[in-house]
Order: structure tokens, then C-alpha cells, then sequence
């Protein structure tokens, strides 16, 4: 179905150059309603909003410049921040040899039903087949180990903006679940580990600046459980969305205390300023394009994208709205007078001159690319020496006299990204619900909440909520245990098992 969207809107956009044509493109909207098919919406407006392409080859999507632009702005950021840090990037290869990708036994094992093998070489079968990266740690530790030899040569943090394969098979989604992603790895090694612990949380803190600052998203900050953690790593945190169209909770991005299982494996040892031998502790932390989609998903509505100013690489369209008898030039330089003035001061301002689409149409496809806001140029407000400003977000419109231009958009989007967040986290906690008991859990999951739970923190009880869970619509998980934990009365029994409680935990279905 959801490339039967793409094709839809291809057709839809080759209108050629008849005037038929052009009117016939002022239906724009969507077909599909975000309340009521969820999927088929998403599908439809992230090829809309010229966000991906679908591909050739399934769960592979062709990132277009409008998406892109948004990893760029983010990966700026994160960029700048982690060299703040003392971090260094690096690129290391695609390929991993089977050896090296074996070498960590729950590692592989975590990944071994993703792994894409390379077998030919044009028609000649390989010696040994070739693994293409579902995550570097195997690629990278044999020459930590070769570069690590004193304590002068830590701490060793490098980070990688690359791209990994993982085949899955299940369900592809754009951005959040494909064959093949861009991200960034961080893959950091120290003396201590007090160094590694900070660090986990430093960088936890940036996702968290990612979600919430520039995508307008709100996140819980927690560790996962034993279950849920990274295969072959000492512990888990992650940032977690929550997507309350679909009841599903959806990882953000996680940052992984490995310890020192792959400094035993790989043999990254190294020598004290007594003398003596030690072996590194290791962290690996990393977030994808997947946050872009997250994004889409939670502010998304019925018009199309809803984009958070930070990160539109458009945060202002300025449209020319002339009539019959108008001053059409005393318009055309009112816009781009207007662009200008935007630019000059920072503002990311953008004109659509186009003369074979009109206003309405202008208006529906910069609607449908989530642009914050739209100023309208016509002959009333060249008279008036004014603009109109309309906001994507509300719909709500406001004169500007020219004079203030700069000073009222500039505030007008810093409007639009609060409201977007406050929205986000008013409709995520509207879903939080906490239970105490095993019936209290189910029918909130029938309600799709996201549920806090005491819980006994055992392994074997939460495979059992998996499986007493398991139905159309997926199993239950713990999602995270927050950090910033809820009173636990003496005498809580855990929800799921009667056992005396450990701990808060976050549980629902997820991505």
C-alpha cells in the first residue's frame, strides 16, 4: 500500500504544463486521516512532504534534500558539541570479516538474523564471505587494541557518521525501520570506569538536547533492562519516545556502557602509571535518522509535515499574492525586500515565485512540507506597508508592520517551537498511566498507554509479560526505567509477578 502512496503522489505531481492541469493540483490534501489510518497516513505524507522516495529494493527509501536538510541541522549540533568533548571522527570500513564479527559471542548473537553478507565477486563465489556492518564495535576493536598500550594513549574517543545495514524483514517503515540508515557512532575508551560512566550520561544528555530542543519532542531518560539491552554491552540508557497515535513507545537513541567484555575479547589492555595491567572500559552510543521520523509521527497532522523551526531548512515561506489589477512588481520586490531582510538576520526565509501555480496551491504544498510559517505579500499590505504572517502549527494569522519584521518572526518562531513541544508533552503524558496490578496493566494497554509499573526488575518476568502480551498488535516490553524514579512505598508488589518491587518501570508496545 504504502508504495501504491508513492506512485499516487508522482502522478499526482507530473501535472505538465496544461492549465486543466494546474487546477486539477490544487487538491492537494491527503487522502489518508492521521486518527483514523495511522500507517497508510504516515506512508503518504513523508512522500508528500518530499521527504523519501520508495525504492527499488524494499526497506531501502531514497532520502530527499527536505529530510536530509534536517540531519545536517541536527548533525551540526551534535557535531560541534561532542568535539567540545575531546571527540574525534573517524571513518572506518563497511566490510567486517567473519572472524572479527564472530569474536563476540551475545554480541553476533544480537545481530546475527540482520547481518547482509557479501558471497560474489561478479561471478566468482568468495573464499569467505564479507559481512556489511550492522554496527561497527567488531570493526573497530582489534585496532583499539593495536593503538591502546599505556595510560598516556587514553581516554580514546572516536566517533563515526556512517551508515549501516541491518536486513530486517519485518514491517519496513521510512526512517524508523529500513534496510539501510545514516548515523553516527561513538566509540570511546578509558582507564576507569567512573570516566565511562560520566560519559554515558553526557552524551544521554545530548539525545535528549536533540529530541527536545531541536525536534520539539519530549523524552524519558532511563536504563533498559537486562533483556533489552545492547547484546554483549554492561548496560543500556536510552532517550524514549512515545507516539500517541499508536500507543507505541519508540527508543530514541541509546548511549551503552559496554564495560570491559570487548576489552577481554579483543584484548584492549593497557599499562598504569604503576606498571601494572588493566583492560579499558568501553562505551558505544549512537542516534540515526530514525529521529526524523519520530519527529514526522508526533507532529505530523492531516495537512502534512509540521516542522519545529530549529530544524526546517525553510523556516519561512514568503508568497506573492497578486490581483488582476495589482502593483505585480511593487509585490514581487515587497517579497523579495522581505526575503532579504529575513536572511540578513538568520532567519532560514525562502520566495515562491513560481507563476504557474497559484497562491491556494503555493499554500497547500508549503503546508504539506511542515514550513513553520508563511508570509503572504498582497496589495492590501503593500499599502499598509505590512505582511501577513500565518503559523503551520495553529493556522493563526497576524499583520507585521514592515518595521518589525525581523523582531516579530523571530519571536513568532521561537512561539511555534515551544508550542510544538508543550503539544507533544501534553498529548505523551495525557497517555502515561500507572498501575499496580496485572489487570490494571492490560486494560491500559488495550487503551494503548504508555504504563509505569513497579516492577520485581527480573528477567524471566518480563519474558513472561512478552509472551502472556503476545497478540496482533505485538507483545509489551519495558521500555525504560527512569532515572527520575517515583516514590516506591515500602511493601510495593511488583505488577506482573507479586514479587516485592525494585524499581518503576516504563512498559507498552514500541517500535
Amino acid at each position: 500500500m504504502a508504495g501504491g502512496d508513492a506512485k499516487k503522489s508522482n502522478a499526482k505531481a507530473s501535472g505538465g504544463g496544461k492549465k486543466k492541469e494546474v487546477k486539477k493540483e490544487t487538491g492537494l490534501g491527503l487522502v489518508n486521516r492521521k486518527d483514523e489510518n495511522f500507517g497508510e497516513w504516515y506512508s503518504e505524507v513523508v512522500v508528500n512532504g518530499e521527504m523519501i522516495e520508495y525504492y527499488d529494493i524494499s526497506g531501502c527509501y531514497i532520502l530527499r534534500p527536505w529530510a536530509m536538510a534536517i540531519w545536517d541541522i541536527m548533525q551540526k549540533f551534535f557535531d560541534a558539541e561532542i568535539k567540545k568533548m575531546d571527540i574525534q571522527n573517524c571513518y572506518f570500513p563497511l566490510f567486517v570479516s567473519p572472524g572479527v564479527l564472530q569474536k563476540e559471542k551475545d554480541h553476533v548473537e544480537g545481530f546475527a538474523p540482520e547481518v547482509a553478507w557479501v558471497t560474489k565477486s561478479g561471478e566468482s563465489e568468495l573464499e569467505v564471505p564479507i559481512a556489511i556492518r550492522p554496527t561497527s564495535e567488531t570493526v573497530m576493536y582489534p585496532y583499539y587494541s593495536k593503538w591502546i598500550r599505556g595510560h598516556r594513549d587514553l581516554p580514546l574517543k572516536l566517533n563515526q557518521w556512517c551508515n549501516v545495514v541491518r536486513w530486517e524483514f519485518s514491517n519496513p517503515t521510512p526512517f524508523i525501520r529500513s534496510r539501510e540508515f545514516l548515523w553516527q557512532e561513538g566509540h570511546t575508551a578509558f582507564a576507569t570506569q567512573a570516566e565511562a560512566d560520566a560519559e554515558v550520561l553526557d552524551i544521554l544528555e545530548l539525545y535528549r538536547r536533540i529530541y527536545e530542543e531541536y525536534l520539539a519532542i519530549p523524552v524519558t531518560k532511563g536504563k533498559k533492562s537486562e533483556l533489552e539491552k545492547f547484546a554483549g554491552g554492561l548496560y543500556t540508557t536510552s532517550v524514549e519516545a512515545f507516539v500517541p497515535n499508536t500507543g507505541r513507545g519508540i527508543q530514541g537513541a541509546t548511549s551503552h556502557c559496554l564495560g570491559q567484555n570487548f576489552a577481554k575479547m579483543f584484548e584492549i589492555n593497557f599499562e598504569n602509571e604503576k606498571g601494572e595491567k588493566g583492560m579499558v572500559w568501553q562505551n558505544s552510543w549512537a542516534y540515526s535518522t530514525r529521529t526524523i521520523g519520530v519527529m514526522v509521527m508526533v507532529h505530523g497532522d492531516d495537512k502534512g509535515l509540521v516542522l519545529p523551526p530549529k530544524v526546517a531548512s525553510v523556516q519561512v515561506i514568503v508568497i506573492p499574492v497578486p490581483y488582476k489589477d495589482a502593483d505585480t512588481q511593487g509585490i514581487f520586490d515587497a517579497v523579495a525586500a522581505t526575503v532579504d531582510t529575513l536572511s540578513e538576520a538568520g532567519i532560514r526565509a525562502k520566495s515562491d515565485l513560481r507563476d504557474n501555480y497559484s497562491p491556494g496551491w503555493k499554500y497547500s504544498h508549503w503546508e504539506m512540507k511542515g514550513v513553520p510559517l508563511r508570509i503572504e505579500i498582497g496589495p492590501k499590505d503593500l499599502a499598509n506597508n505590512q505582511v501577513r504572517a500565518v503559523r503551520r502549527d495553529n493556522a493563526a494569522k497576524i499583520d507585521i508592520p514592515r518595521a518589525q519584521l525581523v523582531e516579530q518572526v523571530k519571536e513568532m518562531l521561537d512561539n511555534i517551537q515551544q508550542s510544538l513541544f508543550d503539544a507533544a508533552k501534553q498529548k505523551r503524558d495525557a497517555c502515561i498511566q500507572t498501575v499496580k496490578t496485572w489487570d490494571e496493566f492490560m486494560e491500559a494497554l488495550s487503551q494503548r498507554k504508555m504504563i509505569l509499573a513497579p516492577w520485581c526488575d527480573d528477567e524471566e518476568v518480563e519474558k513472561d509479560v512478552k509472551a502472556r502480551t503476545k497478540g496482533e498488535m505485538g507483545a509489551a516490553k519495558s521500555l525504560c526505567s527512569p532515572f527520575d524514579q517515583p516514590e516506591l512505598p515500602e511493601g510495593t508488589t511488583c505488577f506482573a509477578s507479586g514479587k516485592p518491587a525494585k524499581k518503576w518501570t516504563y512498559w507498552g508496545r514500541s517500535y
